[in-house]
């Protein structure tokens, strides 16, 4: 009896040892799954994040590059050499003999700053107020209020307030003509329920003829045409795109292409690493003040500067 009693306790606790071995075994691979599961997620993050910064550092580039073959191709006209237009590059008013300034012609003058809002933002416009200067901003989509507060300081000083697109990143803006119009109405609509301002004026990023668009760059200008809304390239720029640049280099670049013609949209830029062009900005205008310029915000009755003409897209 006492062997049978014994025998059955034994048999017990080798159950409950399988059990608990059982229990260490599940426990191990539930944890295991866990961590497992816990490493699938992180590193996809990782990879998210990866892909994210490398489609930013690309699109940076594309942008900078993009400018920078602008900057050679204004700097080209002002040295006299005329662009070659062709079905898709026609060209209004940057080159018109109309707009070559003679002696004795007003220079109107139209500073265009790309790149906003930042915190370069605020310090142009401190510089724009103290020289009772009015600009143009073409400005990119921001959620934060401080930005926010920039889009209002914009239009209350007296600025024209324009749309840059609301990404900025080439890839995404140029990839198909639903992401265009999509992006142009998050800034549109952005800008209008920070200022209650519904901007009428754009600037492609890269301008009116780049060559990273997916699409042909006229679909987008016909349904700026359909919203009414006029697109400005350039014709004067103060070579400020890149990271190694001086305050003299805008100053010399922008009076350079300004004493040529009559009309000027200069463009510069107001991102954080434009510090050049902030100091750049009050010895800029007191040249153009000296040699008699009319320095103005765009607006509905400015010379309209394109690469390609909207007059030439239906």
């Amino acid at each position: 009896m006492e062997e049978k009693t014994e025998d059955l306790e034994e048999i017990r606790n080798r159950r409950k040892r399988i059990n608990r071995m059982k229990s260490i075994i599940v426990m191990t691979i539930t944890i295991w799954m866990v961590v497992s599961l816990m490493a699938i997620i992180c590193l996809s993050v990782v990879v998210v994040r990866l892909n994210n910064k490398i489609n930013d550092i690309s699109s940076t580039r594309m942008e900078k590059v993009e400018d920078s073959n602008r900057f050679s191709k204004v700097q080209s006209i002002n040295e006299g050499n005329k662009p070659t237009a062709n079905s898709s590059t026609i060209v209004s008013n940057m080159d018109s003999k109309d707009n070559l300034a003679k002696k004795n012609d007003t220079h109107y003058v139209y500073l265009t700053f790309d790149g906003g809002p930042d915190d370069n933002t605020n310090a142009i416009l401190d510089k724009l107020k103290e020289y009772q200067v009015k600009a143009t901003f073409f400005v990119s989509g921001a959620e934060d209020e401080k930005s926010a507060a920039i889009y209002r300081r914009i239009v209350e000083e007296g600025h024209t307030l324009g749309m840059h697109s609301y990404c900025n990143k080439y890839s995404h803006i140029y990839g198909s003509k639903k992401a265009f119009e999509q992006d142009y109405f998050q800034l549109r609509n952005k800008l209008y329920e920070t200022t209650g301002v519904t901007s009428k004026y754009y600037r492609f990023p890269g301008g009116s003829n780049n060559k990273v668009s997916n699409v042909d760059l006229t679909t987008f200008i016909s349904f700026l045409k359909e919203q009414n809304v006029t697109y400005f390239d350039w014709n004067v720029s103060a070579g400020d795109e890149s990271d190694d640049y001086t305050k003299d280099d805008v100053i010399n670049n922008v009076i350079s292409g300004v004493s040529k013609y009559k009309t000027s949209v200069v463009l510069l830029h107001d991102g954080n690493d434009k510090s050049m062009t902030v100091e750049a900005l009050g010895p800029l205008l007191e040249q153009l003040n000296s040699m008699g310029a009319k320095v103005l915000p765009i607006d509905d009755d400015t010379d309209v500067i394109q690469y390609v003409s909207a007059d030439s897209v239906e």
